[in-house]
């Protein structure tokens, strides 16, 4: 079996050489000493962005989340996201005093503010300060801030070469602990398969759900192309139902590709023509190896590159302007 650069690597020049080397595979936000930040109605310096100790979002991962992108002056699918963002928050019974448009504005002022085209959005709301206790009805009301930063994404030959993956010990929450449509800052569940995928020397890996059904990847859903057709999990085994994704539903259409949501084992993917992920963060990018066993011939399928092709289009040609 071919071992991977993590392999060979001791354990104590794992965290010195190794994993240094596999993050240039990454993308990476790029913050500068000049950075603006949204926070709480007020737009200030990155340096003066602070939140309380006491706040339930540090104390207890007790808040929400939104990833978005921008793409030439315009953000990409801005109210689809807010609207996912108070959903969440209303599944956790989280009273937000600001409405949508109010959200969508910050984010654009935010955008404007640090002067920026093009990169990713960060919009994170807590539950606030309160006690060291887990009740939230301590906290009178919540804080929310907005970063927008610049975007390396990961490089190029990934997406003409294909991502390598595995299947994470890991296993994503049953739907009757937490939905997985809640993005909370609780990410704990997704960080620990993370870990994995660095050290065995990827980016990506496959996460099941109890049932030993393909849930998704750390960050990404993930797709499969068998004879022309394609299949995605259902969000009812554990998946996000990823604003990606939902652009993907929109370009098969388009494209009269017949998409199927679908359980699957780790069997459907071993044996699929083409493997595909979709995310805020990476968009849409192909797998070429998943578990040591080439997927198709190894490199990425004629479907999958034109859905990246497509999506990059899309995303460059629509969205809320600002600039």
């Amino acid at each position: 079996m071919r071992k991977t650069n993590a392999d060979k690597c001791t354990n104590r020049e794992l965290h010195s050489i190794c994993i240094p080397l596999l993050f240039k595979k990454f993308h990476t936000f790029i913050m500068s000493d000049t950075q603006q930040i949204w926070l709480d109605g007020n737009i200030i310096d990155k340096a003066d962005a602070k939140i309380s100790v006491f706040d339930h979002g540090l104390l207890y991962g007790d808040g929400i989340f939104e990833g978005i992108r921008f793409y030439s002056g315009r953000v990409f699918r801005l109210e689809e996201h807010i609207e996912r963002l108070i959903l969440s928050a209303k599944a956790i019974h989280m009273q937000l005093p600001w409405t949508l448009e109010e959200m969508c504005q910050a984010t654009v002022d935010t955008v404007k503010a640090n002067g920026l085209t093009d990169g990713y959005i960060r919009l994170v709301i807590t539950r606030g300060e309160g006690g060291l206790g887990l009740n939230p009805y301590l906290c009178p009301k919540p804080s929310m801030f907005i970063i927008a930063a610049a975007i390396q994404l990961y490089p190029e030959e990934n997406y003409t070469n294909g991502l390598e993956l595995i299947t994470c010990a890991t296993r994503r929450p049953t739907p009757g602990s937490l939905s997985p449509q809640v993005k909370s800052l609780n990410y704990l569940n997704n960080i620990m398969a993370k870990i994995e995928c660095i050290q065995a020397g990827v980016i990506e890996g496959v996460m099941l759900n109890e049932q030993g059904y393909v849930a998704e990847c750390t960050g990404d859903n993930v797709f499969v192309i068998k004879r022309g057709k394609l299949y995605t999990p259902p969000v009812s085994d554990g998946s996000l139902d990823g604003i990606t994704r939902q652009v993907i539903f929109e370009l098969c259409k388009k494209a009269g590709l017949e998409l199927t949501e679908k359980s699957m084992t780790r069997y459907d993917l071993y044996t699929a023509d083409e493997i595909f992920l979709t995310g805020t963060a990476a968009e849409v990018i192909p797998a070429v190896k998943y578990d040591q066993r080439l997927i198709g011939d190894g490199t990425p399928g004629p479907i999958s590159k034109q859905l990246v092709e497509d999506f990059r289009a899309l995303a460059n040609s629509e969205g809320t302007p600002c600039v």
